[in-house]
């Protein structure tokens, strides 16, 4: 048996803490959802309330509030900064990787796939690439595998332990994400006796009632902050809470339609580089055209099921985002550890065929970066790519070179070299683009600008849709105006110190000038001062 043992965890511990390190440092957070969940947590410290999340001075109810609380938290513990927020996140992420080795030892005890999921899930790009950002879907992630070690308690002789854990992740799931929790483990259970198929007959009972007394107390859980919360926030936030985060937001949801089969089809490119590992493509193939796929195998039974009844799931609502799928990635890191375990000798391709895909994949990509002003300038996109950093070519380059010159042996080696590709690609990307993030995202010199206005008693007006950006990188404490074409001249007349502040997708000459702008993406933010609105109405609208 080929030995992984040499995988240990100060590898995947290390590559955590160089890929968050690396973003910390090349990338702004990021419009609208990082600099939105900064917003609305820095309203909550300002108010100093802690029970219904404020956005702009409006009740936010899209998300419930356990990532502000943490946040929160660690304000308080070392005061208003910009970096513990933007751990929060990322460490819900480590304590994954963490989790997916841990499950792996209590389903296969005899086996080395608990050393080889962590390295499969930081390896993965997608997985590299969110860990660093502050959002959801890792916590939600984390609260998915906590509930599955609950109901492996369970199955294993230790029910109220699991029983626990599983009413401990619904609740906390639902103050993460909302009641998704349910969509991500409620299968995992109901179909237990499919996985967990040595319990004798009589004892399903049993276990059907640990799900709904789980299902009850987990709720239970939420409704501690729901109901003061739904009491405090009055009946438009009560209603969005109740209402909005369950049914109606998969109502909602029609309005962004993809298809049915969307999530199929963009698995694969998530789980670069791994899909590109042909001795493992031929094993999965080999599995499956001879049905050696380990049904047998309760682990491997309670892996499938977390995969396909969660993609069937998010399949059926129309609403659809990729960052919906990570609390899937710990069951597919798991399914692919396997796959590796049980690889032989006789099972690997000759290196450099083996490395020839990934190594394509790498010099293409740094030939890209190398040459990108040229390319984009034939195609009249050179205005964003003359600042990408070219030199940042030379790794993926040699990368690709190297494990084609000196391809890596059989087993821990060969793994580790592909594993080791994927943080490559991450910061070297990261690396060309900062320059280009940091234009393009980087919201602090309006928003610092916005809170000096603000300071002098300016009030400060939004032409749009406003979603917190300011808010937190200018440490605002006054609300920004919402306003429009129809409403703009006469909320001016009734407001004598005023700033309009605006996005507008190229400066105009025959327009007057704004008092200050910078680059937003493709576009500009603009702020307009009171008078010149006032003389032309068609200044802040979006051209």
């Amino acid at each position: 048996m080929l030995k992984y043992s040499r995988l240990r965890p100060w590898i995947w511990l290390s590559t955590w803490v160089t890929l968050l390190a690396v973003a910390l440092y090349s990338r702004p957070l990021m419009p609208v959802d990082e600099t939105r969940y900064l917003a609305v947590a820095w309203e909550m410290w300002l108010r100093e309330d802690f029970l219904v999340p404020f956005l702009n001075g409006v009740a936010y109810s899209h998300k419930p509030p356990l990532l502000f609380w943490m946040i929160n938290l660690g304000w308080g513990v070392f005061g208003v900064n910009d970096w513990w927020p933007r751990l929060v996140a990322p460490f819900f992420g480590l304590a994954c990787l963490y989790l997916s080795a841990r499950t792996c030892r209590r389903l296969w005890p005899n086996s080395q796939v608990h050393f080889i999921v962590p390295i499969i899930l930081i390896g993965t790009c997608y997985w590299g690439i969110y860990t660093t950002l502050t959002m959801f879907d890792l916590i939600i992630t984390f609260w998915t595998m906590v509930g599955v070690n609950g109901l492996i308690s369970v199955w294993q002789g230790r029910a109220l332990q699991g029983w626990f854990l599983f009413s401990l992740a619904i609740g906390l799931g639902i103050l993460t994400k909302g009641p998704i929790i349910l969509v991500y483990l409620l299968p995992i259970a109901l179909l237990a006796p499919y996985w967990a198929n040595n319990r004798k007959k009589k004892t399903w009972i049993s276990w059907y009632l640990g799900i709904i007394g789980s299902v009850i107390i987990g709720i239970g859980i939420a409704l501690v902050w729901a109901i003061p919360a739904a009491i405090a926030g009055g009946e438009e936030y009560r209603n969005a809470i109740f209402w909005g985060q369950s049914a109606g937001r998969v109502i909602k949801s029609f309005a962004h339609q993809k298809p049915v089969w969307w999530y199929i089809i963009i698995i694969p490119g998530l789980l670069m580089p791994w899909i590109l590992w042909p001795s493992i493509l031929r094993k999965i193939w080999f599995n499956v055209r001879h049905l050696r796929l380990g049904i047998n195998d309760p682990g491997m039974r309670l892996v499938l099921i977390w995969i396909i009844s969660t993609l069937l799931v998010l399949s059926m609502i129309s609403g659809k985002q990729p960052h919906y799928l990570l609390p899937i990635f710990p069951a597919l890191g798991i399914a692919y550890a396997v796959v590796v375990a049980s690889l032989s000798e006789k099972d690997f391709f000759s290196g450099r065929w083996d490395m020839l895909p990934l190594a394509i994949l790498f010099f293409t990509l740094g030939t890209s970066v190398a040459f990108i002003s040229e390319f984009s300038s034939s195609l009249n996109m050179s205005d964003w790519s003359s600042e990408i950093v070219r030199w940042w070519c030379l790794p993926l380059i040699g990368s690709g070179l190297f494990v084609i010159i000196n391809p890596p042996d059989i087993g821990y080696r060969r793994l580790s070299s592909i594993f080791l590709l994927s943080p490559i690609l991450v910061i070297s990307m990261t690396g060309a683009l900062k320059p280009t993030l940091s234009r393009a995202y980087d919201l602090r010199p309006i928003s610092t600008y916005i809170a000096k206005l603000q300071s002098k008693g300016y009030t400060i007006a939004y032409y749009g849709k406003y979603h917190g950006q300011f808010h937190f990188l200018g440490r605002l404490d006054k609300r920004i105006v919402i306003t429009g074409d129809g409403e703009i001249k006469a909320w001016l007349n009734r407001t004598p110190q005023a700033k309009i502040v605006s996005v507008r997708g190229a400066m105009n000459d025959r327009l007057p000038r704004p008092e200050f702008f910078q680059k937003y993406r493709d576009k500009y933010l603009l702020v307009w001062d009171r008078s010149t609105v006032l003389a032309n109405s068609k200044a802040p609208q979006r051209q």
